[in-house]
């Protein structure tokens, strides 16, 4: 009888272990879970800040595209306008178009130059 007893003692005892072991071992994967969860609200927090920011980002770039067309709407109307006003004109863009491309040439050369 007395075999049996101490047999139940340590039964219990090591059964009582086990819970404790097991206790600890869900203690310690739920303060991992937590952690984990909270790395990931702060990803999460920082994505929707990102986010935003580059929708901000996107709506001002719209607006300065929208001016640059109208801005250059209104330049090729000019252009188009002193083209078909006459010959004089005719000739003052035909020069100006000249100077600009010996202008890109000669800028380019001595970007060239300066990287050498």
């Amino acid at each position: 009888m007395r075999a049996l007893t101490i047999y139940y003692y340590f039964l219990i005892k090591r059964h009582g272990s086990v819970e404790d072991m097991l206790d600890a071992d869900n203690k310690r994967l739920a303060d991992s879970l937590v952690t984990k969860v909270s790395r990931l609200k702060s990803l999460a927090y920082d994505i929707d800040r990102e986010a935003e920011d580059q929708n901000d980002y996107l709506d001002s770039m719209d607006s300065n595209f929208l001016s640059t067309t109208g801005l250059l709407g209104g330049t090729v109307k000019r252009f188009y306008n002193t083209i078909r006003s006459g010959r004089d004109n005719r000739r003052i863009m035909c020069f100006i178009a000249m100077g600009l491309i010996v202008f890109f040439f000669v800028v380019y050369y001595t970007y060239t130059r300066m990287r050498r």
